[in-house]
C-alpha cells in the first residue's frame, strides 16, 4: 500500500467453518497427528470437503502405527470441534476417504541431510514476510479487523452465548478502510455473511451482529449503517461444505496479509516444516516483525528464495518502503542472516517447528497471533530479536 494521499483498501477473512478452512483444519490435524508421533515425520496433505464427503490425499513418511483409521477418526473430531452437525455435512455421518501414500524417494533424497550435505529445501519457491505499525500486532489493519470480527462471533458461538444464538459455523467478513497519508483512519464499509438457522431474517441477524462489529473497531471507525452489509444475499442457511466445495490452501491471502503485501503463491496447511512454503514464510514474518518492533522502520517486506534440495537461501531481499529510520537495507539483510540461520534446518530449530502446533494456525490467519510459550504455538510472532537488531544499528 502507498504512503501518500487518500485511498481505500479492503481485506477479507473467513471463519473456521468456511469450506476451505474446514479442509485446512483437517490437513493440519493430519500433520499434527504425525508430528505427535515423530517430530521429523514428513507430511504433504491435501483435503477436499463437499456435501457429506471428506477426501484426504497426499504424501507422508512417518510411524507405521498412524493408520488411515486413526486419521479418519481425527478428521471427524476436527469437524465436530468446528461445529458441523448438519444434514448436508455432519461429523459423524460424512463419508471419509484417506488416500495418503509414501513420500517420493526422489524428493526425500534432495531434502534429507546426508554426509556433509545439510538438509535441503523441500521445494523451490519464493516466500514473503511483512509487518507494519498499523495495529498492535504489527499487521495490516483491514485484515486485522476482518479476523477480529469473525473470531469474536466464533468465540461467542462456541461458548453458547445467547447473543449469537442461531448463527452457524460458516462466515465471511470484509473490511474496507480509508487511509490518509498511509495511515488507516476509519472504515467506509463492512460486509459480514454468516450462516444461520432456518427462520432467521436479515434484519434480525444485522441487529445481532452490529454491536459486535462496532465494538471490534476503534472508536469512531464504524461506517454508516447503509455501508454495513450483513448477509446481502438475504438468506444463508445452506453453508459450509454442503454449500460449496472446500480445498486445502485456497485462502492464502486470508492466511497471510490480506493483500497488503506480496505472496509467493505457496499454501501452508498440511505441510511439515521441511516445506519452505510454510517454514520460510514463518521465518520471513518473524524477521519482518522484529525489524518493525525494533523501530528500524514502520513497514518491512522481506523476500527469501530457495531451490529444492539446497540448504542456503538463494536470495534475501528487504524493502522498507521508504520508512527506514537510518537503516541501510543491504546491511539489514546481512545482519539478519547473521542472527537467524535461514536454511530449512536453521528455521526449524530456531522457531521450534518440529512439534504438533499447527491446528491453531488453520483459521484466522497464521500471523498477528499471540505466541503461547506453554503450547509452543506461533513462535514466529515473538520479538526476541529486537535488542540484537537495535545494537547492530546503534540504537
Amino acid at each position: 500500500m502507498r504512503d501518500k494521499g487518500e485511498y481505500l483498501f479492503t481485506s477479507e477473512s473467513v471463519s473456521e467453518g468456511h469450506p476451505d478452512k474446514v479442509a485446512d483444519r483437517i490437513s493440519d490435524t493430519v500433520l499434527d497427528t504425525f508430528l505427535e508421533a515423530d517430530p521429523y515425520a514428513r507430511v504433504a496433505c491435501e483435503t477436499l470437503v463437499t456435501t457429506n464427503r471428506i477426501i484426504i490425499a497426499g504424501e507422508t513418511r512417518g510411524p507405521g502405527h498412524i493408520t488411515p483409521e486413526l486419521l479418519l477418526h481425527r478428521a471427524r473430531l476436527a469437524v465436530a470441534d468446528i461445529g458441523y452437525e448438519q444434514e448436508g455435512f455432519h461429523w459423524a455421518n460424512a463419508h471419509v476417504e484417506c488416500h495418503l501414500h509414501a513420500q517420493s524417494a526422489h524428493i526425500a533424497q534432495g531434502v534429507d541431510a546426508a554426509g556433509n550435505k545439510d538438509e535441503g529445501a523441500g521445494d523451490q519457491g519464493i516466500m514473503f514476510g511483512y509487518a507494519c505499525t498499523e495495529t498492535p500486532d504489527l499487521m495490516p489493519a483491514p485484515l486485522y479487523y476482518a479476523h477480529l470480527i469473525l473470531r469474536r462471533i466464533s468465540e461467542l458461538r462456541r461458548n453458547g452465548d445467547v447473543s449469537v444464538k442461531g448463527l452457524l459455523p460458516d462466515a465471511k467478513s470484509q473490511v474496507t478502510l480509508r487511509y490518509v497519508d498511509g495511515k488507516p483512519v476509519g472504515a467506509t464499509s463492512i460486509v459480514l455473511s454468516t450462516q444461520h438457522e432456518e427462520g432467521m431474517d436479515q434484519a434480525q441477524i444485522k441487529a445481532m451482529v452490529k454491536p459486535l462489529i462496532e465494538s471490534s473497531l476503534p472508536a469512531g471507525w464504524m461506517p454508516a449503517d447503509s455501508e454495513l452489509y450483513v448477509n446481502p444475499t438475504g438468506t444463508f442457511v445452506i453453508g459450509g461444505p454442503d454449500g460449496d466445495c472446500g480445498l486445502t490452501g485456497r485462502k492464502i491471502i486470508v492466511d497471510t496479509y490480506g493483500g497488503a503485501a506480496p505472496h509467493g503463491g505457496g499454501a501452508f496447511s498440511g505441510k511439515d516444516p521441511t516445506k519452505v512454503d510454510r517454514s520460510a514464510a514463518y521465518a520471513a514474518r518473524y524477521v519482518a516483525k522484529n525489524v518493525v518492533a525494533a523501530g528500524l522502520a514502520d513497514k518491512c517486506t522481506i523476500q527469501v528464495s530457495y531451490a529444492i534440495g539446497v540448504a542456503k537461501p538463494l536470495s534475501v531481499y528487504f524493502d522498507l518502503h521508504g520508512t527506514a529510520k537510518d537503516v541501510d537495507e543491504e546491511k539489514l539483510a546481512k545482519v539478519v542472516q547473521e542472527l537467524v540461520n535461514l536454511s530449512p534446518r536453521g528455521i526449524r530449530e530456531h522457531l521450534h517447528l518440529n512439534r504438533a502446533i499447527y491446528v491453531p494456525t488453520s483459521s484466522y490467519g497464521h500471523f498477528g497471533r499471540t505466541p503461547d510459550l506453554e503450547k509452543g504455538t506461533f513462535t514466529w510472532e515473538k520479538t526476541d530479536l529486537v535488542d540484537e537488531l537495535k545494537r547492530a544499528f546503534g540504537r
